[in-house]
């Protein structure tokens, strides 16, 4: 597949606002009616709703042209309170960032959300993704690339088991003082065949927009994929603090 990437800036991690998702996509402007308007407005209090419940929920609202499609999901290992607190942003800046679009798409570190007017539910989308990229370099690329391979790899075989809902966690030791974290999160809707679909295209994209580099992300529509050099999914490793860390943006498109 052939891509082109746009470096969109360069930022501090650290200095993120909480409420601020880390990206979202507003597609298909067009003059969305009384009808829709109040449809979409319909669905997203039924995600805010229902998906703290179980951490995930996708269902319909309306008939005919006006109907819309919905998903709302929180990261397998995020408590309620949290989700309920992602799911409540990602529905209100939805609507703020995305007032005139019938397909819309927003990502926090927490939680995903999205509509469409199209039925999206059970299909895996990559069209469009995004990758945070930690601007250092690893020290022995080698040894850092193979054990990061052999983390993934597990990471995506946990995802694929439907006891773990799309959620694959873990870590590998570098050295007795350095520890290499990962997570795959597929949407729930996706079969495991699908999800290893989605997350074997991200990891496939690693080596082009973060070789040897400390840290990596990418956000897609059907699914969320990270490594770094210190604890960032729950229960938080004790022993080794989160980093503050310098990234930047390549947005991917086909």
């Amino acid at each position: 597949m052939s891509f082109f990437y746009f470096l969109l800036f360069l930022f501090l991690l650290s200095n993120c606002i909480a409420d601020d998702p880390l990206w979202n996509v507003c597609n298909n402007n067009v003059v969305v009616g009384a009808k829709l308007s109040s449809n979409i407005d319909h669905l997203l209090a039924e995600l805010v709703s229902k998906a703290p419940r179980d951490g995930y929920v996708a269902t319909s609202y309306g008939k005919g042209d006006e109907k819309v499609y919905g998903l709302a999901q929180c990261r397998g290992d995020v408590d309620k309170k949290d989700c309920t607190s992602c799911i409540q942003d990602a529905a209100r800046q939805i609507r703020d960032r995305c007032p005139t679009q019938d397909d819309a798409r927003i990502w926090y570190d927490y939680c995903f959300l999205r509509y469409d007017t199209q039925d999206f539910i059970g299909q895996v989308d990559t069209a469009v993704g995004l990758f945070y990229i930690n601007v250092e370099n690893v020290t022995d690329p080698k040894t850092f690339n193979k054990k990061l391979g052999s983390l993934l790899d597990d990471v995506e075989s946990e995802a694929t088991k439907p006891e773990n809902k799309g959620l694959g966690k873990g870590e590998t030791q570098l050295s007795p003082f350095i520890t290499l974290y990962a997570l795959a999160q597929c949407t729930r809707d996706l079969p495991p065949l699908s999800c290893a679909q989605c997350i074997a295209i991200a990891v496939g994209n690693f080596p082009t927009f973060c070789p040897d580099r400390k840290g990596c992300r990418a956000l897609y529509s059907s699914c969320y994929v990270r490594y770094e050099l210190y604890p960032f999914f729950f229960p938080l490793d004790q022993q080794n603090s989160p980093a503050s860390t310098s990234v930047y943006k390549v947005l991917v498109k086909p």
